[in-house]
């Protein structure tokens, strides 16, 4: 499964930016989606995972309250919507996909076999 990011943009504090990720010539509604972040000299992250079917849904504590993640299996296509954006959420997003017949939404960034290219994030103060 290839996977495509986009969304990503310059914003202010405060502001909104809605990242989507589809992948391309194949579908994904039998995967666990996750986001992830990398930041400027730091280790990629995780930001939020959300089950096959969309039912469940899990986030880090930096970001729960402000992003929501959800996925649109109709559309074959995983968003995440950002709201209250920080200086400190800047990073590029990455979406990743993991094959499973399980309700599963995991943390741990080696569970994911399939990655997009990720697409910037920039909020400004």
């Amino acid at each position: 499964v290839q996977l495509q990011a986009s969304g990503g943009g310059l914003v202010q504090a405060g502001g909104s930016l809605r990242l989507s990720c589809a992948p391309s010539g194949d579908t994904f509604n039998r995967h666990a989606l996750g986001w992830f972040r990398q930041a400027p000299g730091k280790e990629r992250e995780f930001v939020a995972a959300v089950s096959r079917s969309g039912g469940s849904t899990d986030y880090a504590d930096s970001v729960k309250g402000r992003f929501t993640i959800s996925r649109d299996n109709a559309k074959n296509t995983m968003y995440l919507q950002m709201n209250g954006l920080k200086p400190e959420d800047t990073a590029v997003y990455y979406c990743a996909a993991k094959p499973t017949n399980y309700a599963l939404k995991p943390r741990n960034e080696n569970e994911y076999p399939y990655w997009g290219q990720g697409t910037l994030v920039t909020v400004s103060s």
